[in-house]
């Protein structure tokens, strides 16, 4: 009776252990995946009114499963914007010890995104960013068939014998799909006011506005000259999305700066250091300390800097001395292969030998 009793208090303890485990992997779950090996890039499943393609999307919350079923020529450029949003993340940061490292086509980035950090914050920012990008351009492309060209307003400082139109990129639309779609997620979550989960809602809801209007801000006029031989006697006018490394540059710009906050006990993020200026809508917040990016991980979701190649004669983070944490590299040697001697043959080509060099490379131990 007692070994019965014994065996059940164990099965229950497992079962408690499993649905822990369960709610832990279905968090961990992202839009973000859309970004990855994913149905909505297969044009053969991507067809309006094909029931399955919204059902076969990993990670989606019921809020984005819905906006899905409602605009789904949408959804293969949220893809594409979170695509362009991981790709710009992994440059910014490819000399750091977080190099935004991809784990898996779900959770996308593991763990690591479960900590309010600097690193977090920055990747809700940049990939919401991606799907303005995104969403904006393929408005333009009239690839979507409730948005067209920009109708956006002329600007007041435009000289008046220039024109405005062409066909500009939607930003407005891009903005306000993207703002609905990215932030589904966090707003049907709810949990108790003042708890830890309530504030990284608030955190990744800040963040992912900072992205939002980091692309809404670097759009500018482009213009192209019209007239006789190039004599640009008229200008046509239209709103252009700035490129997308100026947007994660800037973005960047803002991790170095950003801002620890905390929640007050009105269950609002305010900042931990008073004495600085509060933080604005395009600035990034964080609530969490960075962890160790040193040594690989797996609670905190860190990879650890070991065989990541280093820079002996920096002095930066690429350096051997900071990116391997002082633990020391190893030295060896590899055969590189580039184009050289290049040259233009008439009419129309350029060719190239071959060159192979030795060079020495490091990396971390």
């Amino acid at each position: 009776m007692a070994g019965r009793a014994m065996s059940s208090k164990f099965f229950l303890m497992a079962l408690a252990m499993f649905f822990s485990f369960a709610q832990v992997v279905i968090e961990a779950n992202s839009w973000w995946s859309l970004g990855m090996n994913n149905p909505v890039q297969m044009s053969e499943v991507y067809i309006i009114g094909a029931q399955p393609l919204c059902s076969q999307l990993a990670g989606l919350s019921q809020g984005q499963k819905k906006l899905c079923h409602l605009y789904q020529d949408h959804m293969q450029y949220i893809g594409e914007g979170a695509k362009t949003g991981i790709k710009e993340c992994q440059y910014q940061f490819r000399h750091r010890r977080w190099n935004c490292s991809t784990v898996d086509n779900t959770s996308v980035f593991g763990r690591v995104m479960q900590i309010g950090s600097r690193e977090t914050a920055f990747t809700y920012a940049v990939s919401a960013a991606g799907v303005v990008n995104a969403m904006s351009r393929a408005c333009r492309e009239g690839e979507l068939s409730t948005c067209g060209c920009s109708r956006a307003a002329r600007p007041k400082d435009l000289p008046r014998d220039w024109l405005w139109g062409g066909c500009g990129d939607n930003i407005d639309y891009g903005y306000r799909f993207a703002k609905e779609f990215v932030d589904a997620r966090e707003r049907e979550r709810i949990h108790a006011k003042g708890s830890y989960e309530s504030a990284r809602i608030l955190m990744n809801l800040h963040n992912n506005e900072a992205g939002r209007r980091t692309v809404y801000n670097l759009a500018d006029v482009a213009c192209k000259c019209h007239g006789v031989s190039g004599s640009c006697s008229l200008k046509t006018c239209w709103l252009q999305l700035a490129d997308f490394r100026k947007v994660g540059d800037a973005l960047k710009e803002k991790y170095d700066s950003a801002a620890a906050m905390r929640l007050n006990s009105r269950g609002k993020l305010v900042q931990v250091n008073s004495r600085f200026n509060s933080p604005t809508t395009q600035d990034l917040v964080y609530i969490d300390p960075s962890p160790d990016y040193c040594v690989r991980n797996e609670s905190t979701g860190s990879l650890g800097t070991q065989g990541r190649l280093c820079n002996k004669t920096s002095e930066g983070m690429d350096g051997c001395e900071l990116m391997c944490c002082g633990r020391g590299y190893d030295q060896f040697k590899t055969v590189q292969t580039e184009r050289c001697h290049c040259k233009f043959h008439w009419c129309c080509y350029v060719k190239c030998k071959k060159c192979t060099e030795i060079v020495d490379q490091f990396v971390c131990k």
